[in-house]
């Protein structure tokens, strides 16, 4: 299915910002070249409309993650965002696709908010988040060990311990940043459990550098 909105980005593509946005992903997708303001701007009341629609327009994510640009992948995420309150426990099912599909830490990092959310409203759903802690796929295990990162003083602090115990000895960089960005950001609200959580695991140097910045 095509949408109207995607004729709107194709119409804003400018071939010299998508040169300089895809060197800036490593190459790794071709863009549009419309960066995120001009884009919020051109998606603003296509998302507002959607808003106004029953439950979660699945179909639309997916058609949007078919498209090669990765601007349309954004679209997909932004649009997520704005029903996230809609979210049940079944679909993680969807959102565990998107986290493995076109995988960096650009749309994998934006999606850490939906699960986030889920998991607000449904703490039952946290066994699936341990089956993500333990997967194959490093994204998924990214977004475990970051999905708490807004949570604060709300924290599951033995979930997180559990995730992280559970990455312990990964030579991968996004999963050892991962780990430090939770502990940094933790930090901010329980600074006495992680100096103990630090001193007392096998962290990476990595993982150690990025947690230790407000201790």
């Amino acid at each position: 299915m095509d949408h109207s909105i995607f004729r709107v980005l194709q119409e804003a593509r400018d071939p010299k910002k998508a040169v300089e946005m895809a060197a800036y992903m490593k190459n790794l997708f071709p863009f549009l070249g419309i960066a995120k303001p001009q884009r919020a701007a051109l998606t603003k009341e296509f998302i507002k409309a959607k808003k106004e629609e029953d439950g979660v327009d699945w179909a639309f994510v997916f058609d949007c993650y078919r498209k090669e640009e990765r601007e349309y992948q954004y679209l997909a995420i932004d649009y997520l965002l704005n029903v996230k309150s809609r979210l049940m426990p079944n679909d993680l099912d969807s959102i565990e696709a998107l986290i493995v599909t076109k995988s960096w830490w650009d749309t994998v990092d934006a999606i850490d908010n939906l699960p986030a959310e889920i998991y607000r409203n449904y703490p039952e759903v946290e066994k699936r988040i341990l089956r993500w802690a333990n997967s194959e796929s490093i994204w998924l295990r990214r977004t475990a060990i970051d999905f708490q990162l807004q949570y604060k003083d709300r924290t599951n602090k033995e979930l997180l311990a559990a995730i992280i115990e559970a990455n312990l000895g990964s030579s991968e960089f996004f999963v050892n940043k991962a780990i430090g960005w939770a502990l940094r950001e933790y930090s901010k609200t329980n600074r006495d459990w992680v100096a103990e959580f630090v001193s007392s695991h096998p962290l990476s140097k990595l993982s150690v550098r990025e947690a230790g910045k407000y201790l």
